[in-house]
């Protein structure tokens, strides 16, 4: 998609976008418009509240005005929502030159957050899903063609900041859809190898260093708990290390970030075997390597400010004779000795090693890992908020308030000393599960404190139940690449 920014409405495109909010200034938006098209404004004012979602198409000469209605004082996520279906919904009814007016008084926000807003949505509606089914002509959507034009129409002295607000957001729209490719690839398409030769190609295009160990190299390496659930998986294990630092450094330094995302590219939960219900949906149990590998492709991208340092561990969990089994002890990375009660936790055992070599090796400032961890988090917060557990208020606020500005919302939940009999083990230094029914998403990060090496500034995001979700956009559940966003802005605003 080629993003042009414009001043003026002479020239129009076939189609216009005009978004308008629910509410004052309502009436002035419409006025403007209807003076633009000759419509009656009661006309209009009748058929059209501005809800959001909500469409009226006028017709001015050859030109056709989409009036998308965003609701009142829509969030950048609703603005996102909003565009997102439309541009989904007019797949095959768009000409290939598109304009978006900021121009006809129906801005009622700050201009860059609209535009940005307003080209991720439409560029995440021109997503397919259908990645192994037989192509056929004419099911591809207008806009994702090469030579395809949006142009963005605002006010001159908002030209710059839009333009590259609008950057941005296609630049994020590129990385998202990238991420929903490999979140919603089956399993046999996508193994541990997979998402490492993912990360070196990103490397390789935008600037960043990828290094991939091999199973003899995690066996040289310590990393005793990736080994252990790998026991069982036909695919060999990667741990896959990522670092980013700007071609230009600020004055003042960087801050280092540290970011873990556990990648299991499929998790049969081992012997302790899940139901076969919804075990298909398993393949997106990658959410957090996704959201890291997002992450990391964007900053260095857009050239963000910040040191990043990003590491993967992979593996599936699958069942063999040569599984772990309930009961089993296992070393780990940092030493200590692992009791297995349930081989279905297994993402926090390969989360260990992570956390205790990013920990040891980079000493991060902050230290944030993901992952689609528990059901119990599902069970806490549905499907509209991340479980988030931090030993640091300010990481946890900083995390928090990014959440709010983005859409992808998170919930702190308490890592008090009184759930630490969760993890002890009469047998090994301590246990991946309590065996009981409660306080699972607790117990997890309980256990998974144990080995960030006493970090100051950690934070753990249990996604399990926003990573892969029911959407109008597939019949299935599907990747949201949840993380992304959350990341990029907590990032942009560290101090």
């Amino acid at each position: 998609m080629i993003l042009k920014i414009t001043s003026t409405l002479k020239s129009l495109p076939p189609a216009v976008i005009i978004p308008v909010t629910a509410g004052q200034p309502l009436q002035p938006a419409l006025s403007t418009i209807a003076a633009a098209t000759g419509t009656e404004v009661a006309l209009m004012e009748a058929d059209f509240k501005a809800e959001h979602g909500e469409v009226l198409i006028l017709y001015k000469d050859n030109v056709r005005l989409f009036l998308l209605g965003l609701g009142k004082a829509p969030s950048f996520q609703e603005i996102l929502k909003a565009f997102r279906s439309f541009s989904n919904k007019n797949r095959q009814k768009l000409p290939p030159r598109v304009g978006l007016s900021l121009l006809h008084q129906n801005l009622a926000g700050d201009a860059p957050t609209w535009t940005e807003a307003a080209v991720n949505g439409l560029a995440l509606g021109t997503y397919q899903i259908g990645l192994y089914k037989k192509k056929t002509e004419g099911n591809g959507h207008v806009l994702a063609a090469p030579d395809a034009t949006l142009e963005v129409m605002v006010e001159e002295r908002a030209a710059e900041a839009c333009e590259k607000a609008a950057q941005q957001g296609l630049a994020v729209a590129e990385t998202q859809m990238s991420i929903f490719n490999l979140v919603n690839a089956p399993s046999n398409k996508k193994n541990p190898e997979d998402l490492a030769q993912w990360a070196v190609k990103s490397g390789k295009k935008y600037g960043y260093n990828v290094r991939v160990l091999n199973k003899e190299q995690i066996m040289a390496e310590g990393l005793h708990a990736l080994l252990a659930v790998n026991r069982g998986s036909e695919y060999p294990p990667a741990f896959i290390i990522m670092e980013y630092r700007p071609k230009e450094i600020p004055a003042g330094g960087l801050k280092k970030i540290g970011l873990v995302g556990k990648g299991v590219t499929f998790d049969t939960g081992g012997l302790s075997i899940k139901p076969s219900a919804n075990m298909h949906y398993m393949k997106s149990d990658m959410g957090g390597a996704a959201a890291v590998f997002g992450t990391i492709e964007v900053a260095a991208k857009l050239q963000l400010p910040v040191h990043l340092a990003g590491i993967v561990p992979s593996t599936d969990n699958s069942v063999d004779a040569k599984s772990i089994k309930p009961s089993d002890v296992i070393d780990s990375y940092s030493g200590k000795t692992i009791e297995v009660i349930d081989t279905d936790a297994e993402g926090r055992l390969i989360l260990a090693d992570g956390l205790c070599y990013m920990a040891r090796n980079y000493k991060p400032d902050a230290m944030i890992n993901l992952a689609t961890l528990t059901g119990s988090t599902v069970r806490t917060f549905g499907y509209h908020a991340a479980g988030l557990f931090s030993n640091n208020d300010e990481l946890a606020a900083q995390l928090y308030a990014a959440s709010e500005r983005t859409g992808e919302r998170v919930w702190r939940l308490p890592l008090w000393d009184a759930y630490k009999d969760d993890v002890k083990s009469d047998v090994a230094d301590l246990r991946n599960f309590s065996g009981r029914p409660i306080a699972g998403a607790i117990g997890a990060a309980k256990f998974l404190e144990a080995f960030i090496e006493e970090h100051p500034a950690w934070a753990h995001l249990d996604i399990a139940g926003v990573a892969f979700n029911d959407s109008e956009f597939s019949s299935q559940k599907s990747a949201t690449a949840f993380g992304v966003r959350l990341l990029l802005d907590y990032i942009t605003h560290l101090g």
